[in-house]
Formats: structure tokens, C-alpha cells, sequence
């Protein structure tokens, strides 16, 4: 017998309380997309510490430091687990295809700077990584993983007029079609210029 969310949300508002977004969209959600600003949104603006593979920044980067580029924020759990580096290493060796000259890509996850930096050496990694150690970032963008000291796998373009693109609140790292379906949101970002 299948239960509507409805029928799980009603009792709670009887009782005077309200229902998590995580009820709302369903169990299993990764990400409170409620929070995550919409395709068309201006993008939240950020300040936040940094690392590449040279080490960490020697000053924090602002999202708006970036405008009149196409920007992807692209957020991932953690450094060097399986899916995150699936999906760095295809940024970074496909680079060309899914980005081209002139995109910012900036990854981010809850690791410190020391960890960037050092994971971004290693694998030589050809753009800054965002140290976002309380979620901050992630918050901003309906990105942190429910229930979880971490944030989830989603990426957002942003257009050179600062406005969210496109966004994937699931990207699957695994998926040749996601890759596809972010090149074509980057091209149609850069079109924007």
C-alpha cells in the first residue's frame, strides 16, 4: 500500500507542526532544492578561502569577482572519495570539451584549504577549489546534504550576468549524459557574452 506525502504531511499539522523539506520532496532527497536558487535567479554572491595546486589563495575569492564570465559552482562531498574524483578528473580532462577558454570552474566541497590544495597538486587539477568548511556556501545554494557534514553533488552554471543558468540538484558524476548535459548549459551560458 503506497502512502502520499500528503497523507505523511497532514498529520504533522494537526499537531502543529510543520513537515521537513526532505518530507516534502519525498525520503531519499540529497538536496533541499527549496533552498537552491532558481535557473534565472541571481546567483548568491559568496567570499570564501581557496586552494589550487600551488596551495591555498593568499586572499579569500567573491563570486562577483568572477562577473561577466560563465561561472560553474560545482559542489561534491568529499576530496578523494570515488565519485568526487570521478567527477574532478573528467573536469579536468575534458576540460576543453565540457568548459572551453574563459569558464571559471570552481568546485567545492567542506574540505579545508590544506586539503585542496594538496589533492589539487596531486591530481593536477587546473582550477581553484573552494574551501566551504562550515557550509556556508552550500547553504546558499540548497546544497547541503540532509542529515550530513557534508554537501551534496550538485552544479550550477552561472551566466556572465551573474544570473543561475542551469543547475543539476542530483548531478550523477557516473553519467555521460550529465557531463553532456552540463557542456551544452556551459555553451548556451557562453553564448550569453
Amino acid at each position: 500500500m503506497r502512502t502520499s506525502t500528503l497523507a505523511l504531511i497532514l498529520p504533522l499539522a494537526l499537531l502543529g507542526a510543520t513537515a521537513t523539506p526532505a518530507l516534502a520532496q519525498g525520503a531519499g532527497s540529497a538536496a533541499t532544492t527549496d533552498a537552491a536558487p532558481a535557473v534565472g535567479a541571481m546567483a548568491p554572491d559568496f567570499t570564501a578561502a581557496w586552494a589550487d595546486a600551488s596551495g591555498p589563495g593568499a586572499a579569500p575569492l567573491s563570486l562577483a569577482d568572477y562577473r561577466g564570465q560563465v561561472v560553474v559552482l560545482a559542489f561534491y562531498p568529499k576530496d578523494r572519495s570515488s565519485g568526487c574524483t570521478a567527477e574532478l578528473h573528467k573536469f579536468r580532462d575534458d576540460y576543453d570539451t565540457l568548459f572551453g577558454d574563459g569558464v571559471v570552474v570552481l568546485p567545492i566541497s567542506v574540505d579545508d584549504v590544506e586539503s585542496h590544495g594538496s589533492w589539487a597538486k596531486d591530481d593536477n587539477f587546473p582550477f581553484r577549489m573552494i574551501a566551504d568548511t562550515e557550509l556556508t556556501v552550500a547553504g546558499l545554494y540548497g546544497s547541503k546534504a540532509e542529515g550530513r557534514p557534508m554537501a551534496s553533488r550538485t552544479v550550477f552554471v552561472i551566466a556572465p550576468d551573474g544570473r543561475v543558468a542551469w543547475r543539476d540538484m542530483r548531478f550523477n558524476a557516473l553519467s555521460e549524459k550529465a557531463y553532456t548535459a552540463l557542456a551544452s548549459a556551459v555553451a548556451s551560458a557562453r553564448g550569453q557574452d
